[in-house]
């Protein structure tokens, strides 16, 4: 018998499909314009009734557990979800990382896989049909959840930006981003693509692929690979890890600072030197962010609230 004072919020995300129809206002010319530019229409068309089954199947196991509200995607930063609210996240591993950061510390999140042809689903150990399973374990707190260490950069003014996967720092446009970072008694002036910083859950995203980059000019010249890409990092270790982006030497710029470890000990910190457009965002969502023009500087370290995944 369904619970009428259980919630559940059920996310979603747009289908690339409904965001081409988004931007070209109708279903027929956004087929039209895929198809006069040679792109395979059908794929956007499967991967929508994909994901609305996916959401259908969802929507029906969650519905005997409780009042359930679906939300998109985009309207999670300004949502106020409640201290007893469940959550699922329905949609690619991404979704997991914006959902998480939102949530009250302690508040477990239920990653849905929607397509698993299609998605690697790393963050996504559940698919639609297995709610029915999960739910009840979930709400008698006896499903296993794994917690998960996110960063959080602080500004000298107070804001404030957490990340599950990754922070940014640089600028809005391809333009070198102008700062000074220092940890400890290092510091050095740099210009670069900006700094990323990952976190354990990170590491298989962005992190991953900038040591792929190195690890490919290392092998062209010769050099011995300097990390090992396979080596799974510990989601809930206390340690995140930073690096530049194409750092540039130069007479006023260095780049010895390149790649390296926080810890709650040893935060990172960066002053802006860029008059205008400099930014701070977290796991990929650039809508939501943070300025950081000159004056401005941020402390990055091991945030005091823990992400929780149900596996």
């Amino acid at each position: 018998m369904t619970d009428s004072s259980q919630k559940i919020i059920l996310v979603t995300q747009r289908t690339r499909l409904e965001d081409l129809i988004c931007r070209y206002n109708t279903y027929g010319q956004a087929e039209f314009i895929i198809s006069h530019n040679g792109g395979d229409f059908a794929d956007y068309r499967l991967e929508h009734e994909i994901y609305q089954g996916a959401m259908h199947t969802a929507l029906s196991a969650l519905q005997a557990f409780g009042r359930v509200q679906v939300l998109d995607r985009d309207l999670v930063p300004n949502y106020l979800f409640g201290k007893q609210d469940i959550v699922v996240a329905l949609g690619r591993d991404g979704l997991v990382a914006n959902v998480l950061k939102y949530l009250l510390d302690g508040q477990p999140l239920i990653g849905v896989n929607p397509d698993p042809k299609r998605w690697d689903g790393k963050l996504l150990p559940f698919f639609p049909e297995d709610l029915s399973k999960i739910l009840p374990e979930v709400l008698h707190q006896s499903r296993n959840v794994q917690s998960i260490t996110l960063a959080q950069a602080t500004l000298n003014d107070g804001q404030m930006l957490r990340a599950v996967n990754d922070l940014f720092v640089g600028r809005q446009t391809h333009a070198s981003a102008r700062y000074e970072i220092s940890q400890g008694s290092a510091r050095e002036n740099q210009s670069s693509s900006g700094v990323i910083v990952s976190t354990g859950l990170g590491a298989t995203g962005w992190l991953k692929s900038v040591l792929t980059g190195a690890v490919g000019i290392a092998k062209f010249y010769g050099i011995p690979a300097p990390m090992e890409l396979g080596h799974p990092i510990d989601r809930s270790a206390s340690v995140l890890f930073y690096t530049v982006r194409e750092p540039y030497p130069s007479a006023s710029t260095g780049a010895d600072m390149v790649f390296g470890q926080i810890t709650a000990k040893t935060p990172l910190q960066i002053v802006s030197h860029m008059p205008e457009n400099g930014v701070i965002f977290s796991d990929g969502m650039e809508q939501d962010f943070l300025q950081f023009n000159s004056g401005a500087m941020v402390t990055i370290g091991i945030a005091d609230q823990r992400g929780y995944l149900v596996v």
